[in-house]
């Protein structure tokens, strides 16, 4: 032998020919092999041709479906000569001839052994075109390509893609006819038997003439609508282990269905070869166009998260706030981008500071909603000049008149005077804690939750202040903060921050309980908003 030795490949992407022009040359389904074939009988790593002096011979490399040399499985090293066919697996999707140069040219009737899959030369040039759609185009765009394609490959008169659902179920996504003409839903009648068959089985189904008599009685409602030919295949895609032979999933997308009413069309098995090696690449295109997707609605919802953030905490007031009297701080943190606690200030008609933390019940974005309609309330209700009890009683008897299904809030308000007064209302909330020379105590005088009950009352307390004395005013995830061991925070850890800190201003004993709160978590997500107001009494 000559070192002019060749392989004559005939397969989905049609006919080549190729060098061997290494010592030891591997063959597989694997992209870094010498030559790489596709289709599902192919492993990562199939074979190999070795280079012994000026002979070759081939090696099976422990594929799954094994080497066939001249229609025999091999078993170890096989010699090979000019002429002599091989195959990868069971199907036959491609067919390999060895040659040398200095052998005689084969004769025609050995070259027709190749299978009739390499006539549709065509596909090649798709298999790219999805390679690069799939990662950078919509599906729309994706799913046509497919189709026109397969009409183009196949003789059918039209076809259609349907895909799977979150539920599993098939849904109808396109359908195209000859000159790439788009049908509707409404014009492509056919029988969803044989498409929901192919889906649950993940075979495809060849029917050469649904006129034939028994056919026909099997599939009246395919036939009635005057179809001979139906050609439908699974859209799967395969994942492997990293072994790479046996497929690790098998995940059924969809089904690609073609169809023709003409007699003669040719619709054969070798057909069905390359339509399935077609609908393997298509499945992996149209789900990446369909991850594409997703991915650009994921990011523009996140935008808008972003901006509905920045929008959430231009409403909310400077962290800071003093007065000749008076010294506050306040913060809160969300659980997700936005949450539906806030904290607000407020100026008495006679001089008194004000000051109010809510907490609305759910997350995310109907809880922001709700707390960004809860603010407006405050601010507006606030104007009256009613004490605490009086303005939280109108904001119950507000938001139960707007009607919100399911939708209620705790909150707290209190009105701090020159003098040291304060007066206070809580609805629901966790109750505050005053810490003073006196002692602590906790604000728990108010009546129920906001927007639940039409006839809520509310009550408000007053109590006298000294100079220094603290309010800390608080939602529910601070005390119910989580630790990576799933145990909470609690008012005991909360209160031994609060009595080494009391010679703090506010800012700094704000910030010492959130980065002892954040310590606490080691990390771990925490299921609700964390907002924290500390207000001191100056004197």
């Amino acid at each position: 032998m000559s070192e002019g030795a060749h392989l004559e490949v005939v397969d989905a992407l049609g006919r080549r020919v190729v060098a061997i022009d290494k010592d030891v040359f591997g063959i597989g389904r694997r992209s870094g092999n010498d030559l790489r074939l596709v289709g599902s009988d192919v492993s990562r790593d199939h074979a190999e041709i070795i280079k012994q002096g000026e002979r070759y011979a081939i090696r099976d490399k422990g594929s799954r479906y094994g080497t066939f040399v001249n229609g025999d499985q091999i078993a170890g090293d096989v010699a090979l000569k000019h002429g002599d066919q091989i195959r990868f697996g069971r199907s036959g999707g491609a067919e390999l001839q060895f040659l040398t140069s200095e052998a005689p040219p084969l004769s025609t009737s050995s070259r027709a052994t190749s299978s009739a899959v390499g006539d549709l030369r065509q596909i090649a040039a798709l298999l790219e075109g999805l390679r690069a759609l799939g990662s950078g185009r919509v599906l729309d765009d994706v799913l046509a390509l497919v189709l026109d394609s397969a009409i183009e490959v196949t003789g059918a008169e039209r076809g259609f893609v349907m895909l799977a659902n979150a539920k599993n179920v098939l849904e109808f996504k396109m359908a195209r006819g000859r000159g790439r003409v788009t049908l509707s839903g409404r014009t492509f009648e056919t029988s969803r038997k044989i498409p929901e068959e192919v889906f649950a089985r993940g075979e495809a189904r060849l029917v050469a003439d649904l006129l034939d008599g028994d056919l026909a009685n099997v599939h009246m409602g395919t036939v009635a609508l005057g179809i001979r030919h139906v050609l439908c295949t699974p859209l799967r895609l395969l994942r492997y282990i990293e072994r790479g032979d046996v497929p690790e999933e098998d995940q059924r997308i969809g089904v690609l269905y073609l169809d023709s009413r003409e007699k003669g069309v040719l619709l054969t098995k070798s057909t069905q070869s390359a339509l399935e090696t077609l609908a393997t690449e298509a499945a992996v295109a149209i789900q990446n166009a369909r991850l594409y997707r997703e991915a650009l609605e994921k990011a523009k919802l996140e935008q808008e998260l972003r901006i509905a953030a920045e929008i959430q905490q231009a409403l909310m007031p400077e962290s800071h706030r003093a007065g000749r009297f008076f010294e506050a701080a306040g913060s809160t943190i969300p659980s997700r981008s936005i949450g539906g606690d806030f904290f607000e200030y407020a100026d008495g008609a006679g001089g008194e500071f004000g000051f109010a933390l809510g907490d609305v019940a759910g997350k995310g974005a109907p809880a922001a909603l709700l707390s960004a309609v809860l603010q407006g309330m405050f601010a507006t209700q606030t104007s009256f000049g009613q004490g605490p009890a009086a303005t939280l009683q109108r904001m119950n008897a507000v938001l139960l008149r707007r009607g919100i299904e399911s939708r209620f809030a705790t909150m707290f308000y209190g009105m701090l005077s020159a003098d040291g007064r304060l007066v206070c209302c809580n609805a629901g909330h966790n109750p505050p804690i005053v810490i003073g020379r006196h002692g602590v105590r906790r604000l728990e005088t108010g009546g129920l939750i906001l927007g639940l009950f039409e006839h809520a009352l509310y009550e408000e307390e007053s109590l006298q202040l000294d100079p220094g004395d603290l309010v800390i005013v608080f939602s529910d995830g601070v005390s119910e903060a989580r630790s990576a061991s799933d145990e909470e925070f609690g008012e005991e850890r909360l209160l031994e921050v609060l009595e080494a800190a009391r010679g703090a201003d506010p800012p700094a004993i704000l910030e010492r309980l959130l980065h002892r709160i954040r310590e606490f978590a080691e990390g771990a997500v925490q299921s609700d908003d964390i907002t924290i107001m500390v207000v001191r009494y100056a004197g």
